[in-house]
């Protein structure tokens, strides 16, 4: 196996074992990044020097005896959270050169355990999109095939971690943007609860919504991952000052379980919402196949679970988001940071002339539906109404987790579809998120894990649970990733 196509814990015990060193590992990643990246597009930056200069550090801790299990493996950023000294243009033009003084709360936690960081990742425009063509420098492309998207928003992240690009990444998770393209990359992909990992740092987008998360080649490096990012933190009031637990112990079964019986007494609920007649049949095959192993592995199956408000989630979803991004972007005026048009003749002409260039299609489209929304006149039909209907979603979780220790579900009721098939239907694009919206407006964790191809492509699961529970859910996805092969697979580039 080549070095760029290790995981972490596999790169962490040769690390410790001295079998190679972080610079050789950051070395082979580089090298991978020249071969592939011209084709695959995944990242915005590229950090070659700070990366080796990191290794370098790293390699002194574990030398030192004073490295965490992510010392000086090498990973990718999504480019919608701040890095000090390195800029963070979320894929847009507006903030194409802007360059943070701090760090975000999970970038600081990451260089404590010995981040090595090899650059930021593409991304849709502000986090505004389901398959990475809303960039503002370039469409990201599907490892497995070129000519399809990565899924988005996070595509950069998830394509990364399919072509080899890094061993780790994070990613941003507002309706899906971590778990669909990580279901479209054949890769794992993890949205915490709300409130479970700091958003202080976090390019805003919807504030009641963004979560960060990693996005990894498989289940354990996802647990690993979450260790360090997770946790209370006093610059963001949204963190719960809940107890973290170690979720890369959570993942092994009880030794006393029997061959066969390692999910016993797991409630497993599928819900009958999720499997609707315009969904591609051969996806739900997929899904049903993953259900029926996880069931062989002695997990309790409930086939008829309904969520009945499930149907309002993508109507509430794109109330609430666009409002909240209407309210977040209203700070990129041209005059405080960021891109400036500087040819107006007064104030409000050069506010206008700003927006107007530094903006893509889809953010203004989201600007304008969040603005009407939130007008007067039409807030209490429109956003209050949202509100009061995603109360009732939550509630439908609520009462299905009080039999069910999971949910699982499709990740995305397609593969992963061509470049430029959906750019001009803005309503089928919003569509490919509409299995993860749901877990979304809850507030719920979710996790999706490789579980097959149609036709080449690959297909993922969504397993949620109550919040908090990211424990169960990574659980459940490490019993079923361990029956299987399919996260070891590789495309062919």
């Amino acid at each position: 196996m080549e070095l760029f196509d290790l995981t972490i814990h596999e790169a962490g015990d040769l690390l410790r074992a001295r079998q190679v060193s972080s610079v050789e590992l950051t070395r082979a990643a580089l090298e991978r990044i020249d071969r592939v990246e011209e084709r695959v597009k995944a990242f915005v930056t590229l950090t070659p020097e700070l990366a080796l200069a990191q290794a370098q550090d790293a390699d002194g801790r574990l030398r030192a005896g004073d490295a965490t299990r992510l010392t000086g493996v090498p990973g990718v950023i999504k480019d919608v959270i701040c890095t000090q000294g390195v800029r963070t243009t979320c894929s847009s033009r507006m903030l194409e050169n802007f360059v943070p003084p701090y760090d975000a709360t999970v970038v600081r936690r990451l260089k404590d355990a010995g981040l090595v960081m090899l650059g930021k990742a593409n991304m849709d425009e502000f986090a505004m999109g389901s398959s990475t063509e809303n960039s503002a420098f370039h469409t990201t492309h599907n490892p497995w095939d070129l000519a399809r998207v990565p899924g988005g928003s996070s595509g950069g992240s998830a394509a990364a971690m399919a072509a080899g690009e890094g061993i780790w990444s994070l990613g941003s998770d507002t309706g899906g943007s971590i778990r669909q393209p990580a279901g479209f990359c054949n890769v794992v992909g993890l949205d915490p609860t709300y409130g479970r990992v700091s958003r202080f740092g976090l390019v805003a987008f919807a504030s009641s919504l963004d979560q960060v998360g990693p996005i990894t080649k498989d289940v354990t490096d996802c647990a690993m991952v979450l260790n360090i990012i997770a946790g209370h933190d006093p610059q963001d009031s949204t963190t719960h000052p809940v107890p973290v637990p170690d979720y890369t112990r959570a993942l092994r079964p009880d030794p006393s379980a029997g061959s066969g019986q390692v999910l016993k007494g797991m409630r497993v609920g599928v819900p009958k919402e999720y499997f609707v007649k315009e969904m591609d049949q051969r996806v739900a095959d997929v899904v049903r196949r993953a259900v029926q192993q996880m069931e062989a592995l002695g997990a309790q199956v409930d086939w008829e679970v309904s969520l009945p408000h499930t149907e309002y989630a993508l109507a509430v979803y794109y109330l609430i988001a666009p409002s909240e991004c209407s309210a977040n972007l209203a700070r990129y005026d041209g005059v405080k940071y960021g891109y400036s048009d500087r040819s107006a003749d007064n104030m409000w002409q050069a506010m206008e002339r700003t927006r107007a260039a530094g903006f893509g299609p889809e953010v203004k489209r989201r600007i304008m539906l969040g603005t009407y929304a939130l007008s007067a006149g039409y807030y209490d039909a429109y956003y209050l109404k949202a509100l009061k209907v995603r109360t009732l979603i939550r509630r439908d979780f609520e009462e299905a987790f009080k039999n069910h220790d999971v949910l699982v579900t499709p990740t995305s009721p397609t593969m992963p579809f061509k470049i430029g098939e959906r750019t001009q239907d803005p309503v089928q694009m919003y569509l490919a998120d509409i299995f993860t919206l749901p877990a979304s407006v809850a507030g719920l964790p979710g996790l999706t894990v490789p579980a097959g191809f149609v036709d080449g492509q690959p297909v993922g699961i969504q397993i949620l649970a109550r919040p908090f529970a990211e424990e169960t859910v990574l659980r459940v996805g490490y019993t079923y990733e361990q029956t299987q092969d399919w996260h070891r697979r590789r495309p062919k580039l």
